[in-house]
């Protein structure tokens, strides 16, 4: 069993950790989503490429999704109980919709960072999850 100290060093490590990361993920969201609504030929959309979405419409749903993602961050940040769940299924669903994004896009750099932030604020809400549960 550890002690309240180490556990509270591993919910201020780890889950501040993806506190951080998580809001870096929220702001890089909604810039991709308001460069997708200022400009609309920033993003390509070729023959080759199947694009549900108008970029309009992708620039908004980016923009408010980027808005959920940094209040989850912050909420995380102030060691909110369900934020932790709340931004385990935010971030897997993001994580799919930039997987299905990467293949259509002119600038996939954008995209290949979040999902490497994702994949590690993904690792940082989940490792050593008994000890922050029993501090929380």
């Amino acid at each position: 069993m550890a002690t309240r100290r180490e556990t509270s060093t591993t919910w201020t490590g780890w889950v501040g950790f993806a506190a951080i990361m998580l809001t870096m993920v929220g702001a890089i969201d909604f810039f991709e989503g308001l460069v997708a609504i200022v400009r609309d030929e920033y993003y390509v959309v070729t023959g080759k490429q199947v694009l549900v979405f108008d970029l309009t419409t992708w620039g908004w749903i980016m923009l408010f999704w980027g808005i959920a993602l940094f209040l989850t961050g912050l909420a995380l940040a102030a060691k909110s109980g369900f934020a932790r769940w709340f931004a385990i299924v935010l971030v897997s669903v993001n994580l799919l919709g930039q997987l299905a994004f990467l293949g259509s896009t002119q600038y996939p750099l954008w995209t290949l960072v979040v999902i490497g932030l994702e994949v590690t604020v993904l690792y940082a809400l989940t490792v050593r999850w008994g000890q922050v549960e029993s501090y929380a």
